[in-house]
């Protein structure tokens, strides 16, 4: 008959079946991101001069370098200020991209040059850096609309597809608000003056990219429109960020200016959200009630478990002292010393009734660390040879019997009493 073991180490089906699950969750998650990457990898060409997709603007740019305008594309706004000129439109294809001091930089540079600028769907930092006077009157659809206005290349081009930020220019001097409604317009076209400074070039604001891109560039008059705005000029500066120009030391955010104006409210619908789990799920108050345990572990399965952490950390001595300690707690009434008793009475007792030498006796119940791996495994053979030879001495377990009470001092003034006889 073979004989049986407990193993209490995982194995590897173990292993398999508690960590299969976390497993397919970091699978599931890895091919979840590769399937989104490339259903989306074409995003990456939205407004660029030489991207195909439908977000992209190749259609344009094809069309006007058929008509002999020149595109250049920029990465930076130092680039787009150096390629800056007298007949140089800069198109800025994420102005809210760009950090404001740049912004005021390139306005700046494209006043000395006599450049034109055109921003698409600006927001209102971009809008007052590049367009003072200019508000923001909140966002349109974008729809087929009508010019409304009197500029001429939006009366040219007729209905477009416009929409998106509606810019009031109630507060501009010889400024065309067009395809909105009066001084609200989704395309804004600013003269060559301001009335403050003299000095800005013509700038035209874009609430919305629609009619640039591939998609959209055959309906209505968007192709008249954007070829009116863009090929004014014989060369075309198109500059989309690239991300390689830090922002300057003036331009830097916190945290919190990143994060917008709504975080606060956000912040406390999260700590609410909280406070409502943190009430669900928290312990009732109420009597104690006993729980049946889920799994019961024998005495030997916990026995071998620990003394395969001894072994695994190399911990004999702490196995040593387990194995003296629980020796001396059996001896100890089997030779009549108290449990709490001090190591040195429990030697010499044991010594007494076995007769071996006390130093032989100390060695074993209270010696050195083993110095290996059979040292520990003598120690424990020699601990229990030890206790079965105590526990078969006769008289072992008896109490030893108590002292009789002393006698109370004889009084001197009393006569000694005289001494029993025994009855016959």
């Amino acid at each position: 008959m073979s004989a049986t073991t407990t193993a209490v180490s995982p194995d590897s089906r173990a292993l398999w079946r508690g960590g299969r699950g976390p497993l397919l969750g970091v699978v599931v998650v890895l091919v979840a991101g590769v399937l989104l990457a490339v259903l989306r990898s074409g995003d990456g060409g939205a407004l660029r001069h030489d991207s195909p997709t439908p977000a992209g603007a190749l259609a344009l740019t094809t069309l006007l370098a058929e008509e002999g305008i020149r595109t250049t594309p920029v990465g930076t706004a130092a680039e787009a200020g150096r390629a800056l000129g007298p007949d140089t439109t800069l198109l800025v294809a994420f102005p809210n991209a760009v950090p404001p001091s740049r912004l005021t930089d390139l306005r700046r540079e494209a006043a000395r040059a006599d450049a034109r600028l055109v921003l698409v769907s600006p927001g209102e930092g971009a809008v007052h850096r590049i367009a003072p006077g200019v508000e923001l009157a909140g966002e349109a659809e974008v729809d087929e609309r009508q010019p409304g206005c009197a500029d001429p290349t939006a009366r040219r081009a007729g209905g477009a597809t416009l929409g998106g930020r509606v810019f009031d220019l109630s507060a501009v001097e010889g400024a065309a608000a067009c395809y909105g409604q009066g001084s609200l317009g989704t395309l804004a076209v600013l003269g060559a003056t301001d009335g403050t400074d003299g000095t800005r070039a013509a700038t035209v604001l874009l609430g919305s990219p629609e009619f640039l891109t591939n998609d959209a560039l055959a309906d209505d008059g968007n192709a008249a429109l954007a070829m009116g705005l863009l090929g004014a000029t014989e060369k075309l500066l198109w500059y989309v960020p690239d991300g390689s120009e830090p922002p300057p030391e003036q331009d830097e955010q916190s945290l919190l200016d990143l994060t917008g104006d709504n975080w606060r409210w956000a912040a406390g619908q999260l700590v609410v959200a909280v406070l409502f789990a943190a009430v669900w799920r928290m312990r009732r108050l109420g009597p104690a009630v006993p729980e049946r345990l889920p799994v019961r572990i024998r005495a030997a399965e916990t026995t071998e478990g620990r003394a395969r952490l001894y072994h695994r950390a190399g911990a004999r001595g702490r196995a040593a002292d387990a194995l003296r300690e629980s020796t001396r707690a059996r001896l100890a009434p089997l030779v009549g010393v108290r449990p709490s008793a001090p190591v040195s009475e429990l030697v010499r007792a044991v010594g007494d009734r076995t007769g071996r030498p006390s130093a032989e006796v100390e060695a074993l119940l209270a010696g050195p660390e083993p110095a290996d791996d059979p040292a520990l495994i003598a120690l424990a053979d020699d601990l229990d040879t030890l206790r079965e030879h105590v526990a078969q001495l006769p008289g072992a377990g008896a109490r030893p019997s108590p002292a009789p009470p002393s006698q109370p001092p004889a009084d001197p003034g009393r006569p000694p009493a005289p001494p029993k006889k025994d009855t016959p």
